[in-house]
């Protein structure tokens, strides 16, 4: 292929129809299983691929460069092959700063916990930390490296004003599925879920239901995918088309259209 996503599985993925809406270039989904993941990569045989679940850490060690994002992060989700020398970008990084400023969340001096320990919650920890959240808290299901258990985020950091979910749970086809119970969070003002499909996880209607905002990531999703395609293209789009391709992906979503 020449442009397109890896993962193991990308049934879910809209990752094709937002880059076909933002280029003239055909984008392909390659699921990979991890047998198949160390010689698709060793080929080479790609122009710019996207990397999701579970690669994002995986792809370093098969890169000649990392970009200053990426190598702060540890995680790679764009991955360029200029002359067979592949370089490694996070538009991760990007997406979820896209997603906090348009949905008007305040994380300037909060308490935020972030749910989940791979390669998005790498990059949502960057923004959190550079856009002033206070005590930040990694929550994983072991609680290992620094992270606390989710029995512990509830006993012991109940204050938090803003907690995001960088775990899979909750997404499509799993939609009854959630990370966390909220209530014990009585002091949370918002909810950011970058789980898209469904465009309402269990844990945003629930935190809606709380009095909570509750934010999924569609919008995270659409502004990676543009700053991923500045990057394969060596252009700049205008951000104007982030809200425009979200509002049509979402009325497809709302409408119950099947998306391909």
């Amino acid at each position: 292929m020449e442009y397109g996503l890896i993962g193991e599985k990308l049934g879910h993925s809209y990752s094709k129809l937002i880059h076909e809406k933002l280029a003239d270039y055909t984008y392909d989904l390659t699921p990979l299983s991890r047998e198949e993941f160390p010689a698709f990569m060793e080929r080479r045989d790609f122009k710019a691929i996207n990397v999701t679940i579970p690669y994002k850490k995986a792809v370093i060690p098969y890169l000649d460069e990392l970009d200053e994002n990426a190598a702060a992060i540890g995680a790679v989700n764009t991955i360029v092959n200029q002359n067979g020398r592949l370089t490694g970008h996070n538009t991760d990084f990007s997406g979820f700063e896209y997603m906090v400023r348009e949905s008007g969340v305040r994380v300037s001096g909060k308490k935020a916990l972030v749910l989940g320990t791979g390669g998005a919650a790498a990059a949502v920890l960057a923004v959190l930390k550079k856009t002033g959240a206070g005590t930040i808290v990694s929550v994983s299901r072991t609680g290992k490296d620094g992270a606390v258990t989710y029995e512990d985020a509830a006993r012991l950091h109940a204050d938090a004003g803003l907690i995001v979910n960088t775990t899979p749970v909750g997404m499509y086809p799993n939609v009854d599925a959630s990370p966390l119970e909220l209530s014990p969070f009585k002091s949370c003002e918002a909810v950011l879920d970058v789980i898209y499909n469904p465009g309402e996880t269990r844990l945003t209607a629930q935190a809606k239901a709380l009095g909570m905002k509750g934010v999924t990531g569609l919008s995270m999703l659409v502004a990676q995918a543009k700053y991923a395609c500045e990057f394969f293209l060596e252009t700049d789009l205008d951000d104007a088309v982030i809200p425009k391709i979200t509002e049509e992906i979402a009325a497809s979503m709302y409408h119950g259209r099947e998306l391909k």
